[in-house]
Order: C-alpha cells, then structure tokens, then sequence
C-alpha cells in the first residue's frame, strides 16, 4: 500500500458504464423476456447459471428446509440485526399532513408507500443475507405491501438458492422469491412475465449486466442507484491503533478487486505502521488474492498537513465509509459534509455498520455520497401534495395568478384563473 503526498493524489472513479458487448446483450435479454416471458427466463437460467428451472417460484416448504439448513448461532445473529435495522428504519417514518389555514384554503401532503417492490439478491461467489435485511426492512417499515425477491438459482443449497438468504428474506417478511438473476431477472420485474407481475421500484445490487438491466428499465420503474465499487477512507490522527486501521481497510478490499480503500493522516509514522499491518494482516486472509489487488490498485495513504486538510480532502473523495479514528471524533463530525456512512471511535469498526447497528449498509459510492443518500425509508413511498383553494384565497390571489401564466405566455393557464374570477368576483379578471 503506497505511500503519498495528498497533493500528488488523483482519484478517477466513475460508475461502471459496461462495455458495448455489455450494453448490447442486456438490451437483447431483456428484449427477450419482454418478448418470450418465463420461457426466456428459464432459457437463461441453463445458458447462465447451468441449472434446469422448472418452477421459477421458491415455495412454503423450501423456506422451512432452509430453516433446518442453517445453525442456532447465525439465526440468533440474523435475528438481533434484523431486530437493530428495524429499529433504526421505525425512526426515520413520516406522515401525511395538512395545513388549514384561516381564509379556508387547505394545503398539504399525503405519504403513501410504494405498492410493490423488486428486490434483487447476487449469487455467484458470496450469499449476503445481510443485504437482504438492509433492502427488505426499510420497504416494509415504510408500508409496502409486496415485496419480492429474485436471486440467481444456482447448484448448491436449498433447492438451488444459499439456505442463509431464503431464511433472511423470511425473517424480512419476505414471501415472494423467483430464483432468476441477472439481467433477465431484472426485466422480468420492470416488465413481468406469467409469474412474475412487475414492480414499482427495483433495489438491490449486482453485477455489470445487472447495473446495466436497471439503467436499461428505469422511467418503466423506480431504481434505487448504480452501484460502484465498495470503498472506505479511515482518517487517523497519531493516537489511531495501526492494527485496527489496516484491518477495517481490508475489510472493504476483500469485497472485490476494484474495491478502494485508503488511509488519510497528517502523522508519517502511523501511515508507515499500518503499511506495515496491511501487508502482515493480508497474509492469513483467506480472499488475499482479492484483498491484495484492491489494495495494489485502489488503495493508498495519503499525507496530509493537518486534521484540517484530510476533512477538506474526506470531502472532496465523497467516500461510502468514512472511519474517523482520532482522538476527538465528534470534534470532527460536523466538518463532515459528504460521506455515506461515518464512523466514529475505536469501537466503530465499519462491519459494525456492515452488519448489525442499525444503519442501512446500501451507501452511495463513486463520490455521490456529495448528493445522495443511505437507502431510507423515504426511498419506498412516494408524495402527492393536496391543495384545497378557498374561495376568498382565489379571489385575493387570482390576479397574480394570471399575471405569472401570462409572463410565461400560457394564457389558458390565466384564463382557467379569470373565468372563476369573473364568475364569483362580480365582474374580475377583465383586461
């Protein structure tokens, strides 16, 4: 893990756009299950994934083997997160309101939740039921009253699905499950097939060819983003343990090998400990080779100045973690102006966020953390404003009305106003 200047420092991420290969076959597969339906989503099930699908729906009795498929120990552990994220997401609830005002006119805004929600679950390489508590929990804290998951099938596990992911989407509330992914599956929820009716909003995160399906459908549906690589900053100061700052940068390197991670501090002799921690603590991690790659090519500590110059720089990196390791970490997190997740404390380690506080772990990444936000409550219900015009509110305001439509040369737009006037105004509104 190199060691440089701030000031030397350029970091180029974008959101993965796929190459043209890309882009064409998820225009051609989900051109197909539009066209073809469950047929195209079998079709692809054994061009992709190697497996025979018969029924695309994961029945009553495949949750209850999954139960049976998983320890004691896990599902205590599932269970109190479960228990943590619900928790949190209740806080962030809001309500419908209204405003009567004096003259009679009535303002105000009605929060609906979402009718039906898509969640996609990845296969492949690595289940995480833990992203299937921090999608489901907030949709049905919010109200949602159907969500549905789709998850690659695959060879190994309970009839084709991880046993762990179909007993978190149970635990979720969770009853609706197809086991199809990629881009077929994400057409099948913008667009349905015979089994799978279509969605409002599609969450969840997944390869190229997935990232690509959703920028494909949304305007037919709601995303939730495009998902980058994972990445954390840690900004330490020279009181910052060097073990606990290499092991929470590994911690995001051994997602994948685009992932980035990176150290930023003013004091040389920690950047040099934990140099030193990186390369001791990669050799007993079982995703080494990953871990290792991520932190040859995306990784980095970066000196600075002071305190002072690592907030400036936190803040223009935007990171989706952000550890803050240094003596006095509230003195610091009101700097803090762009970052998905912050950290505070020895004691915070970013799994901890990962897995089991509370927090939702679907953070913005690539540096949008500058406008965006964690998934929320607020990403699955919808607002429709109320307005109930009085009389008296009409006829004190209908002039200004016609006079703003009229700048704009939108002169229906003033007559809809002038025509009411003239109607119970006795007379106003003529030019």
């Amino acid at each position: 893990m190199k060691i440089i200047g701030a000031a030397d420092f350029k970091l180029e991420r974008e959101v993965e756009m796929g190459t043209a290969e890309h882009q064409e076959t998820v225009r051609r597969i989900i051109g197909d299950v539009r066209q073809d339906g469950d047929a195209a989503l079998k079709r692809y099930a054994r061009q992709f994934d190697g497996v025979e699908v018969d029924e695309l729906r994961v029945g009553p009795e495949e949750l209850e083997a999954a139960y049976k498929s998983v320890d004691a120990g896990f599902l205590a552990a599932l269970r109190q997160a479960a228990a943590n994220i619900r928790a949190f997401h209740e806080k962030q609830k809001r309500t419908s309101w209204f405003d009567l005002q004096p003259s009679g006119t009535m303002l105000g805004q009605i929060i609906r939740p979402l009718r039906r929600v898509g969640l996609y679950v990845p296969g492949g390489k690595a289940a995480y039921p833990s992203s299937v508590l921090m999608n489901a929990i907030p949709a049905q804290v919010a109200g949602v009253p159907e969500i549905v998951m789709v998850t690659p099938p695959a060879t190994a596990g309970t009839h084709g699905i991880d046993p762990h992911i179909l007993v978190a989407a149970a635990e979720a509330g969770v009853r609706e499950i197809y086991r199809v992914g990629g881009a077929q599956a994400i057409a099948a929820l913008a667009y349905g097939t015979e089994s799978i009716r279509p969605v409002d909003k599609i969450v969840g995160p997944g390869n190229v060819y997935v990232a690509l399906a959703k920028r494909a459908v949304y305007g037919a549906v709601d995303i939730d983003s495009i998902a980058g690589p994972s990445e954390i900053v840690v900004l330490a100061d020279e009181t910052a343990n060097p073990a606990y700052a290499a092991a929470d940068l590994l911690s995001q390197a051994e997602h994948d090998e685009l992932a980035s991670a990176m150290l930023v501090t003013p004091s040389r002799a920690l950047a040099e400990r934990v140099q030193a921690e990186v390369l001791r603590q990669l050799e007993t991690l079982p995703r080494k080779s990953i871990a290792a790659k991520s932190v040859a090519d995306y990784g980095a500590i970066l000196l600075v100045d002071s305190l002072a110059d690592g907030v400036e720089l936190v803040n223009k990196l935007a990171p989706e973690h952000l550890e803050l390791l240094v003596a006095e970490p509230l003195e610091l997190l009101g700097a803090i102006e762009n970052a998905g997740a912050i950290f505070l404390g020895a004691y915070s380690s970013e799994p901890v966020g990962d897995y089991f506080a509370g927090p939702n772990h679907v953070l913005p990444t690539s540096g949008t953390a500058r406008f965006s936000s964690p998934l929320n409550i607020d990403d699955f219900v919808k607002k429709s404003s109320v307005i109930s015009y009085s009389k008296q509110d009409l006829l004190a305001n209908g002039e200004a009305i016609m006079t703003l439509a009229r700048h704009e040369g939108l002169e229906a737009h003033a007559r809809a106003i002038q025509v009411r006037l003239e109607n119970e105004g006795g007379g106003r509104g003529h030019e």
